[in-house]
């Protein structure tokens, strides 16, 4: 069997086994090991221990604990459900109120962290609880939370972007410039697919009871909006403001966040020991479980690449026809079924060094072409069964709330994603206008 072919069966046996119901991790390891044995032998994996050490020592990746911990800081000590619950009374008797919250302050996360497992992870812990407290119906919470929560994949400073940009050789700034106003546009359409909703199906999305809303008077609505939702949300804007103005690394803007997360805690009298220790094993926990997924993809991207599925690739490329949209439209689609099972770190290092020369040469603007990878990335990262954005929230989400439910819930917002990817490529300026504008 040609090594080609082996790769082809290493990635069916990768579905077999998800679809058996193995764990992620164990069958993405288990099927790279075997047939990269298979294929080449135990050599073949001679580089792995650097390569998982490389994960587990990366800089970058350490503010996934620190931006999880910020975020279990803030759910343990109740300021996240009461800043959900102050947000849902100024609504008012609107349906949905504390759900265009979730995408406002998914945003927010989402441009403070730039790490979609950190970002969907914090958000389920802070408003999933509440939203089902709140009468919320199980999916739309579910998949209002993993849509706003995978905008960090768009939004700068997102490292899908930086990574990008090392690998385009476009600036960072250029690619910055250039997602700010998809990003924008994606949450706008969001906020529209949730008034519609209200308007079609309140009892999904019902607002806070009418007795406890006049119980609390205006002034009072007023003053917990500035001593509750405002500290919070400029703390988030603090940690973007210190990545954008060139201050600190999103590593240290991580820590920033954690930091200001206790003082927060602090400040409102409730930061105690029992809620430290609680925080800090649950951090370890959830970083734990996503680590262990990056590093599963390390075994299974190197036996691909090994068994020579990167000249596969290019093999199929060649062959293409309609020229530059044939090829563009190969690209969206491949990182769209490879974003199910591979990390987009592996699909950016794998895939489009082998692509972007060939867009170059056609004079493609790469700058624009990676904002659509990007949101290709985010729209693989939703999709069932193997969107990696519903594991990390199935993995924090209540017993009651079941996989179904989540399914369920992205299935429209996954539908918005293809809308925006399509107007981005018929309208290229939606990227362009911006970075030309500001001279980036």
């Amino acid at each position: 069997m040609g090594l080609e072919l082996m790769a082809v069966w290493m990635v069916i046996a990768l579905f077999g086994l998800l679809f058996l119901g193995v764990p992620v991790p164990f069958a993405l390891a288990g099927s790279g090991l075997v047939f990269g044995i298979l294929g080449f032998g135990p050599e073949l994996f001679g580089l792995l221990p650097m390569r998982v050490f490389g994960v587990v020592t990366n800089y970058t990746l350490l503010a996934i604990p620190l931006f999880v911990f910020m975020g279990v800081m803030l759910e343990k000590s109740q300021l996240a459900a009461r800043m959900l619950e102050v947000i849902g009374r100024v609504a008012g008797d609107r349906s949905g109120g504390m759900a265009f919250a979730i995408v406002v302050v998914g945003v927010l996360m989402g441009a403070s962290t730039g790490i979609v497992a950190a970002t969907v992870v914090t958000v389920g812990l802070i408003s999933l609880p509440t939203l089902l407290a709140r009468g919320y119906s199980k999916p739309v919470a579910c998949g209002t939370i993993c849509a706003a929560g995978t905008l960090g994949q768009i939004i700068p400073p997102s490292l899908v972007l930086i990574i990008l940009s090392d690998i385009s050789g476009e600036s960072v700034g250029t690619l910055f410039a250039g997602a700010l106003v998809p990003g924008i546009l994606l949450a706008g359409l969001y906020l529209v697919y949730l008034v519609v909703l209200a308007r079609l199906r309140p009892d999904s999305m019902p607002p806070i009871p009418r007795e406890e809303r006049e119980a609390i008077s205006l002034a009072r609505t007023l003053l917990d909006l500035v001593k509750v939702v405002v500290p919070p949300l400029m703390l988030i804007v603090l940690v973007l403001g210190s990545i954008i103005g060139g201050i600190a690394a999103p590593t240290e803007a991580a820590g920033v966040g954690a930091l200001g997360a206790i003082i927060l805690v602090a400040v409102s009298g409730k930061l105690s020991l029992p809620v430290l220790r609680e925080t800090v094993i649950t951090t370890f926990k959830i970083t734990g479980m996503t680590l262990f997924v990056l590093i599963a993809a390390q075994v299974f991207g190197l036996a691909f690449r090994g068994l020579g599925g990167d000249r596969l690739i290019e093999t199929l490329f060649g062959f293409l026809p309609g020229g530059v949209w044939g090829g563009i439209v190969f690209m969206m689609l491949l990182i769209f079924v490879l974003g199910f099972f591979l990390d987009w770190i592996e699909i950016s290092y794998i895939v489009l060094p082998l692509m972007f020369p060939w867009f170059q040469q056609q004079g493609v603007d790469l700058a624009w072409l990676c904002i659509l990878v990007a949101m290709n990335l985010q729209t693989s990262f939703l999709t069932p069964p193997f969107g990696w954005s519903l594991f990390y929230l199935r993995g924090v989400a209540p017993p009651e709330v079941r996989t179904r439910h989540i399914y369920q819930g992205v299935m429209p917002y996954i539908g918005i994603q293809f809308l925006a990817l399509a107007l981005l490529c018929l309208i290229p300026p939606l990227v362009t206008w911006l970075p030309a504008a500001i001279g980036w």
